[in-house]
């Protein structure tokens, strides 16, 4: 099997802060050809949300096999300060491999390739969706190459994302669904006055409020048998009032909401937009993305199988976390994520157990022979 671990230090060592582009994307590249993989990299959008640098790599198996998909994304957060060592010069130190994406999710990636050397090629039909851009707006990212793919007929009958879905050891949770998001602005217009003559003026605020306390005392729902609760978050509140003798002339907030597949996000701006209209003021969404679920059947039950055989747990499915770009690839294909630990994503001296990379390739490779029927 190729080395995982060296895989993952030449992805970390390869600078990626969101979105990527260039360098990444060669290394990328250069790991998945000597696997007799046909690699397509292209660049949509412009600032501020592009360009972003996309990569669809597929081997093709024999005429009328299954098409299997892994998915991920090459682009990390800003580091930040403080790191014991240079953020994008992997070392290893003890048991782990530091550096930034070691586990969200460069490390995912690179033994996704490697999982690829122990899979013959007329097993069947494998493909690599990768983006630049999961972290950030993801306008340009993974969404650009679902449409890449249905241009060329090349959708894939499963999807496996390669998060970080495991949280006390390698192999305890897969996800099988993920809530949908959506953020709502809130505006009240009224008109600026002075405090001693409020005849004179209107003022927004307690209009704002009188919303805010409506939304706060909505119950969503009580969960469903998969998810949890939807929840209804008051996000910012903003006024911008230098003065304390001048009623406001606009005051402003935003919520956040998660929310399971009772719901949609146009179910929910619609509710919220009601709400505020009633209170004189106007609702501004933006839906992230809509919940899904990939009910537990004969997918889940490989991925079970694959982790159990390699490190003896049952992973627990489950729904619960933030969004990730499978609210994307839902609309292709039954999507189901499983990656490496996820204790340190996002975090100053990210890290990786050198020991899962390897675990995890051979679980991929178990994985990918079972979808394939190899």
């Amino acid at each position: 099997m190729t080395n995982a671990i060296d895989l993952a230090e030449k992805l970390i060592a390869a600078p990626s802060v969101t979105p990527a582009t260039g360098l990444v994307f060669d290394v990328m590249e250069t790991m998945l050809k000597p696997l007799g993989f046909e690699v397509h990299r292209f660049v949509k959008g412009e600032a501020p949300d592009g360009p972003v640098e996309n990569l669809f790599a597929i081997r093709r198996g024999p005429e009328g096999s299954k098409h299997f998909a892994f998915a991920g994304h090459l682009d990390v957060v800003p580091p930040g300060e403080g790191w014991t060592s240079a953020p994008f010069a992997p070392e290893r130190r003890g048991d782990l491999l530091y550096g930034r994406g070691a586990v969200d999710m460069k490390g995912s990636i690179a033994s996704m390739v490697a999982a690829m050397a122990d899979v013959p090629a007329d097993a069947g039909t494998v493909s690599f969706i990768i983006t630049g851009d999961e972290e950030g707006p993801a306008v340009y990212g993974t969404r650009a190459l679902i449409d890449f793919m249905n241009e060329r007929g090349d959708v894939p009958d499963l999807c496996l994302v390669g998060e970080p879905t495991s949280v006390n050891r390698l192999g305890d949770m897969m996800k099988i669904g993920r809530r949908g998001s959506v953020n709502i602005w809130l505006e009240v217009e009224g008109t600026q006055g002075h405090v001693a003559y409020p005849h004179l003026a209107d003022n927004p605020l307690p209009k704002l409020v009188a919303i805010l306390a409506e939304l706060d005392a909505l119950m969503l729902d009580e969960g469903t048998d998969w998810f949890q609760p939807s929840n209804l978050e008051i996000t910012d509140l903003e006024v911008g009032n230098p003065a304390h003798n001048v009623i406001p002339a606009k005051a402003t907030a935003r919520i956040s909401i998660r929310f399971n597949d009772i719901h949609s996000g146009a179910s929910l701006s619609e509710t919220v937009g009601a709400i505020a209209e009633k209170h004189g003021g106007v609702a501004k969404p933006i839906i992230s993305g809509e919940p899904f679920l990939t009910p537990p059947g004969e997918f889940s039950e490989i991925i079970a199988d694959a982790v159990k055989a390699e490190t003896g747990l049952d992973p627990e499915p489950s729904t619960t976390g933030g969004t990730s770009d499978a609210r994307f690839l839902r609309a292709v294909c039954p999507v189901i994520e499983f990656g490496l630990c996820n204790a340190t994503m996002h975090k100053t001296d990210e890290a990786v157990a050198v020991a899962d990379l390897e675990t995890l390739a051979r679980i991929y490779t178990r994985i990918t022979k079972a979808v394939l029927g190899a």
